[in-house]
């Protein structure tokens, strides 16, 4: 995983398929706990199967970055991806971006 410094509270982190997923998650779960003042912006464009396990894994960080009213975004999602998130209804429950400039821009615009 690649995960970037994009400004002093967004971190930007680049997701692939499991193996890697689980421990890019649980990287990114332990910056999340270290900086309590960061937003996250997910590309997830490398993603092609999402599991149970993983989806669990989303909404644990999401909540974490919640309970600190700080943003989660997941852009770049494929259609496979993006149709697992509709038939869940998840899509009601995280937000979206169509890629990771218009993530970044979606956190930068939203006010606290």
């Amino acid at each position: 995983m690649s995960i970037q410094e994009w400004s002093d509270n967004i971190v930007v982190a680049e997701l692939q398929d499991d193996p890697a997923f689980s421990d890019d998650m649980t990287a990114l779960s332990d910056i999340v706990h270290e900086r309590p003042d960061v937003h996250v912006v997910l590309n997830m464009a490398g993603i092609d199967h999402l599991n149970s396990s993983n989806i669990a894994k989303l909404l644990k960080l999401r909540k974490a970055l919640i309970n600190n009213q700080h943003k989660l975004r997941l852009c770049g999602l494929n259609t496979h991806v993006w149709g697992l998130f509709l038939v869940t209804g998840l899509d009601k429950v995280f937000e979206f971006a169509d890629n990771v400039a218009m993530g970044l821009a979606g956190i930068q615009i939203e006010p606290e």
